[in-house]
């Protein structure tokens, strides 16, 4: 790479760092905004599904609106926007004003990460594109986790309004730099497709409603009618654009097998993988007794193992292509989820460590080789809107993982007490331990077959041929 793409890197990767970084930040502030705001527990719940939720709806429209408008614009109005609601978030004087304003902050997040993926496949010729997804990735697969870490630092010595303060400096700077060194190389002549982008929206508005209230409320009217409202949204959706000359998602590129495997495993993997850190967050915190911040701490040898492993394998996939080493990622995660398996109340904590590590080489190996395979396949022209599916499948995946976090544990032990668990506000004792342990066992286990299914989708996308020059 020379000086310019290297910048290039640094500010896409520093953009999706802190999108995902925001992403679960707000976990460990959790009892302490709700204190600071005098807010009840499903409002201040709704701080962290808020920011999900809107990057999961508006990830795709706006990966097609950086296809017309331009990627690098999209990306750097991104940084502006998120950096505004993170100012906005910090500032907020009550809990309401403060969803109002992660809302804000999600658009923006919505936005780098959209068009993040365009911009690596505009600027860089498909031989190295590996490379760069694999530093791409390592923004996006850390964050979540460093953003565990960091909300628990910054909130013990600092206070919950600076989780949202440190990004104002960082996101002025980045935007900066990013009107100065990322440009635009091509455009797409065509019109918003309005109708395609309500319908997408609603559906998954209506469809993540659905599964959040599930989690909170349990089997309810409500819940079942946003669901199957969802489903039919979602066909009306596919009928619209099947039907319509300039559609959001390009269903004729998705009969590339290479391209419509990658998706659909991306998106199996993130459901399945994410739930499993959130299930052992609550294992150490209710189970083990250890502070937020320890728990966390107890999980960074995967962000560790991550960081350094995911612009290798990212050249790797460059080399080989990625069915290979994006499936031994998959079953390597699903013997880091084996390991999980057998924690007990008496675990010996260096057993987290060892698992940790074995997770980190898994998402290592798999999400910087899927990526880049799905950007190599995609076709020129809409590399924006086939970026926005990528996010938009892994974000619906993190928000998935999350309510059956929640659910499935709410299964063994009141769901009030799971929650609360989950938020380290309360501590498990007696029996209910065991309960809680069998609960997520069973968790555990659906994990792992979801985790299966992604490794058959990734051997399943066969054998690619990428060239030297875009």
């Amino acid at each position: 790479m020379d000086t310019k793409q290297k910048i290039i890197i640094a500010i896409l990767m520093l953009g999706t760092l802190m999108g995902s970084i925001d992403s679960t930040i707000v976990i460990l502030a959790f009892p302490t905004i709700s204190d600071s705001l005098h807010a009840s527990f499903i409002s201040t719940l709704w701080v962290i599904l808020i920011y999900l939720l809107v990057v999961a709806v508006c990830t795709t429209q706006l990966g097609r609106i950086g296809d017309i408008y331009g990627r690098s614009r999209m990306f750097n109005a991104g940084f502006g926007i998120f950096t505004v609601g993170s100012l906005f978030c910090g500032l907020s004087p009550s809990i309401n004003l403060l969803i109002i304003s992660r809302v804000v902050q999600g658009v923006g997040g919505a936005l780098m990460q959209a068009n993040s993926g365009a911009i690596v496949a505009d600027a860089f010729p498909p031989n190295v594109r590996g490379t760069a997804f694999g530093y791409i990735s390592l923004g996006w697969t850390s964050g979540a986790m460093l953003g565990i870490v960091l909300g628990g630092i910054i909130t013990t010595f600092f206070g919950w309004e600076y989780i949202f303060f440190i990004n104002v400096p960082i996101g002025i700077l980045a935007t900066i730099l990013g009107f100065r060194y990322l440009t635009d190389n091509s455009r797409v002549q065509a019109k918003l497709d309005l109708v395609g982008m309500v319908l997408l929206g609603a559906a998954l508005t209506s469809l993540s409603f659905a599964g959040v209230d599930f989690a909170t409320q349990g089997t309810a009217a409500i819940n079942i009618a946003a669901f199957c409202l969802g489903i039919v949204l979602l066909v009306l959706f596919a009928l619209f654009e099947r039907s319509t000359t300039r559609p959001i998602i390009d269903f004729s590129a998705l009969r590339n097998r290479v391209l419509r495997f990658s998706m659909m495993a991306a998106f199996f993997l993130s459901l399945g993988y994410l739930s499993v850190v959130f299930l052992i967050t609550m294992y150490l915190q209710g189970i083990r007794a250890l502070s937020p911040l320890d728990a966390a701490l107890l999980l960074t040898p995967g962000y560790v193992v991550g960081s350094f492993l995911s612009p290798y394998m990212g050249r790797l996939s460059d080399r080989y292509g990625a069915r290979v080493l994006a499936t031994s990622g998959a079953a390597i995660l699903i013997l880091a989820t084996l390991i999980y398996l057998t924690f007990r109340v008496d675990t010996p904590f260096w057993e987290v460590l060892v698992a940790s590590g074995v997770s980190g080489l898994g998402t290592a190996m798999f999400f910087p080789s899927n990526n880049s395979a799905v950007m190599a396949n995609a076709p020129e022209g809409s590399y924006g809107g086939i970026s926005g599916i990528l996010r938009t499948v892994q974000n619906i995946g993190i928000l998935g993982s999350f309510v059956i976090a929640i659910t499935v544990s709410a299964a063994s032990i009141p769901r009030d007490v799971a929650f609360e668990v989950f938020i380290g506000t309360t501590n498990l004792v007696g029996g209910v331990s065991d309960a809680f342990i069998k609960g997520i066992d069973g968790a555990l286990l659906a994990s792992i077959v979801i985790i299966g299914i992604a490794g058959a989708l990734s051997w399943m996308r066969g054998h690619e041929t990428r060239g030297s020059d875009p």
